[in-house]
């Protein structure tokens, strides 16, 4: 879903708007309609924030309905996201865990810039490390290169990750997360 939203979205799109249309996608209807609860959107630090939908609107992404308190209804716009549509449990589980990206979760309280990156990263690890293209992943993330090399620094520093690495030959980042904590018995 992050790389259709890449492709989708216009490449000025922020990343708290890019978070918003991936629980907009993955918890939408068959007919492309989505209901989110104030609550979920407290939860992801997006409530009262009318600019990202505002931007969304302006991609031609959604449309938004009356306001029905305590919910915020749209309608997806792009027909084509109807049938990338998996089953409903699917959808609900890939939502959830996008809000939670084990095992890149990032701090409670950081950027939507951090939490989006975190996200992409996730999509790319496995076990305790991961590793993709630099351009992919700025692409997912709505931003340059240089950007997301920042935004890696930035999580290197909360230690989300231990560390991580460019290869300029292949424009390969390689990333590497630290060890889970032992359980005391």
């Amino acid at each position: 879903m992050l790389t259709y939203l890449s492709a989708v979205l216009p490449q000025f799109t922020s990343p708290a708007a890019r978070l918003l249309a991936l629980q907009c996608a993955l918890r939408a209807d068959t007919r492309g309609c989505v209901r989110l609860p104030a609550g979920l959107l407290r939860g992801m630090r997006l409530h009262g924030r009318t600019e990202l939908w505002d931007e969304l609107e302006h991609a031609a992404w959604l449309r938004r309905r009356p306001r029905r308190h305590p919910h915020v209804e749209a309608q997806l716009l792009d027909a084509a996201l109807l049938y990338l549509r998996p089953g409903s449990r699917t959808r609900a589980r890939a939502a959830h865990w996008a809000l939670h990206p084990v095992p890149v979760a990032v701090p409670a309280g950081r950027t939507p810039a951090m939490r989006l990156a975190a996200l992409a990263l996730a999509a790319h690890t496995s076990g305790d490390a991961g590793s993709t293209d630099l351009d992919v992943l700025a692409r997912l993330c709505g931003h340059v290169s240089q950007q997301t090399a920042e935004l890696l620094d930035r999580l290197v520093a909360s230690h989300t990750l231990t560390v991580w690495r460019h290869n300029l030959e292949t424009d390969e980042a390689f990333w590497w997360l630290p060890e889970p904590p032992k359980a005391r018995f």
